[in-house]
């Protein structure tokens, strides 16, 4: 996932429609964050442009996670106040708005030192939107972060049949948000609040929505996604496994993810979900953070890296050719070489297929910013070289290992190249095809002949189980 992606909607019905310029920093959740927003506005009468210069209203969807992440945006206003100001004087108006989670966390301090906004609005109230601008049209600058924890899932805009087809073969579902475990290096629980649940039959309407539309490859969201909890059709107290179980049979949905994951709620039910449902795939971006058992209680993930590892081995017990993907932070306060070391023996333990590993970087507000024994910039820099080096060299063995193998894969998209297709394998790499193997939407048995730096190099093969594009 790129640091900022647009945002994209239908095209425009009118000329005299108003654009959007929507920018999107940081995870899969602000992605679909985006979408929705675009989806508020788009019954608004907005539509989304690509280009900054045409817009009517700029739209910064922000995060919080790395490091200066507010700073960033403050520079970005920066640029936009000398745009803004240029189109005052062309007599042209031009409306700025900061949504997100470094929204959620300024707030007001974001109005004092950025002028040039008219709108802050937290995650968890873009369904206000469009009453919050029709205030900023009065004269009003907004700030809209206030909200009841049990209205996060009440108002989310539905996206028309036509803007799901729009955005191709794959989605993403929210099903959770907020954080109930106060890593002390994470603002998520101070920016999207608690754990909260989406109800599943709301779930379930959504995704039978999207497969109507098109799409056959469903990921869902949630900060601690398999915190998830709810009761099934037939009230039975369920959790996200009974939820993947109703959703694989829902016809045309061929396919099931899910991210962020906790280890600690990662239990029996998600286990046997991942044994028994084929269309789930063996993918699994499951967390650690550390290796040293010193540094993950200071980081208070209440677990230990015996704990992670057995979870591991009962997880590929269950599916054996699943793929782990995981997430690092090296430099933590307190963090020695010894405890590094124990990293780098965890990552050789369990063998990654893909992972990303960051330097440590304080974040105002969390526990973490306030602890002593911070490490050294450059001795940070180090460890992250010697990590990434590790985990570059595993993902490349896995897949290398692939080469040879025939591989189901969800063609989404044509390739760069005049002749190709891109899709997905099973353990979400991109896959380059010749378009002879299939339509955009088939799912395709490839034959792998070579995996490149990012992705994989397929042959197609006869079988193919064919869905193509919903007219």
């Amino acid at each position: 996932m790129s640091e900022t992606s647009p945002a994209t909607m239908p095209p425009a019905n009118t000329a005299a429609s108003r654009k959007v310029f929507i920018k999107t920093y940081g995870c899969q959740m602000n992605v679909y964050d985006s979408q929705r927003m675009g989806d508020a506005l788009a019954s608004g009468g907005y539509v989304a442009t690509d280009a900054i210069e045409d817009a009517d209203l700029v739209l910064l969807n922000t995060c919080h996670i790395r490091e200066k992440a507010a700073e960033k945006i403050y520079s970005e206003l920066g640029r936009i106040r000398r745009m803004k100001a240029d189109r005052a004087e062309a007599g042209k108006d031009l409306t700025v708005a900061v949504a997100g989670c470094v929204a959620q966390a300024e707030g007001e301090e974001i109005i004092a030192r950025a002028p040039v906004v008219d709108l802050v609005i937290g995650p968890q109230t873009y369904h206000r939107l469009p009453e919050a601008l029709s205030r900023v049209a009065k004269g009003e600058r907004v700030v809209e972060t206030d909200y009841a924890v049990e209205d996060k899932f009440e108002h989310l805009p539905q996206a028309s049949a036509r803007q799901v087809r729009s955005r191709g073969v794959t989605a993403f579902l929210t099903v959770q948000e907020g954080c109930d475990k106060f890593c002390t290096f994470c603002v998520v629980p101070y920016t999207r609040g608690a754990e909260v649940s989406r109800p599943f039959a709301q779930i379930v309407a959504e995704a039978k929505s999207l497969a109507e539309a098109g799409v056959r490859e469903v990921t869902l969201l949630g900060q601690n996604v398999n915190a998830w909890t709810g009761e099934d059709a037939a009230g039975r107290a369920v959790g996200l496994g009974g939820l993947l179980f109703a959703l694989a049979e829902i016809p045309g949905l061929t396919r099931l993810r899910y991210t962020t994951s906790h280890p600690r709620d990662m239990d029996d039910e998600l286990i046997a979900a991942h044994r028994d449902l084929g269309g789930l795939m063996p993918y699994l971006h499951l967390p650690v953070q550390s290796g040293s058992d010193k540094i993950l209680k200071a980081m208070n993930r209440r677990h230990t890296a015996a704990d992670y590892v057995a979870l591991i081995e009962r997880i590929r017990a269950a599916r054996p050719d699943i793929a782990l993907s995981g997430d690092f932070i090296v430099g933590f306060p307190g963090e020695t070489d010894a405890d590094f070391e124990d990293t780098m023996r965890l990552v050789e333990t369990v063998g990654y297929a893909s992972a990303f590993s960051f330097k440590y970087s304080a974040r105002p507000g969390t526990p973490g910013a306030e602890m002593g024994g911070h490490v050294e910039e450059s001795v940070k820099t180090e460890r992250l070289a010697r990590l990434q080096a590790l985990l570059r060299d595993q993902q490349m063995a896995f897949a290398k290992g692939l080469v040879g193998e025939t591989l189901s894969v969800l063609v989404e998209k044509p390739g760069r190249h005049p002749g190709q297709l891109v899709g997905r394998s099973p353990y979400l790499q991109p896959v380059v095809m010749p378009e002879s193997v299939g339509e955009i939407g088939d799912v395709v048995e490839i034959e792998i002949a070579d995996a490149v730096a990012n992705s994989l190099i397929g042959r197609g093969t006869p079988a193919t189980q064919s869905f193509g594009m919903v007219a």
